[in-house]
């Protein structure tokens, strides 16, 4: 049946995305705790409350619509096989399987973020801090332009829309805090 493997493709996308994007917003949430509350300047310190605010609420949604289709809330080994069609990652970066949760775009190393962890407070910590979300969110909004074009969901669609949108407009937040002396 033609019409069901498209739906169990549409599930595996839609599931896929979910699964990794959480995962990757979890892990944006551990940055902000890293920053919160620190001497870092008032702009890193909007900007983490922003993204806990946001992709906490975001983790939220996609982990009750995984629970709702039955699928696994736990962080994953291998991640973004579900773009395996896009063309954005041909298939010497991955298979079906996907890659290493540690070779995710953006997804800072263990090292990166005890790094941040034990940074000494104030500008050159906030600076770091900044470093670290925009590449974050560079592979934040790789995947999200793909789960637009590949989804099925109507809400992981608009999720993803919206997503890649934010996550844009905060990396030319950050630019232009990187390129200046903030405080």
């Amino acid at each position: 049946m033609a019409g069901h493997e498209a739906d169990h493709e549409a599930a595996h996308v839609d599931i896929g995305f979910c699964i990794d994007m959480s995962t990757h917003h979890v892990q944006a949430i551990g940055m902000c705790e890293r920053v919160l509350g620190r001497e870092t300047g008032g702009a890193v310190q909007s900007a983490a409350t922003e993204v806990i605010r946001n992709q906490s609420i975001e983790v939220g949604m996609m982990r009750a619509w995984l629970t709702d289709w039955g699928a696994s809330t736990a962080p994953p080994t291998m991640v973004m096989g579900w773009m395996s069609m896009t063309g954005e990652m041909n298939d010497t970066d991955m298979d079906d399987a996907g890659i290493p949760l540690s070779d995710m775009p953006g997804y800072a190393t263990g090292a990166q973020m005890l790094a941040l962890s034990q940074a000494e407070d104030g500008v050159p910590k906030g600076r770091m801090w900044l470093e670290l979300m925009r590449a974050h969110h560079v592979g934040g909004v790789l995947m999200a332009e793909a789960a637009v074009e590949l989804a099925e969901d109507a809400k992981v669609i608009r999720l993803a829309r919206t997503q890649s949108e934010v996550q844009a407009f905060e990396i030319s937040q950050y630019d232009l805090l990187l390129g200046s002396t903030y405080s």
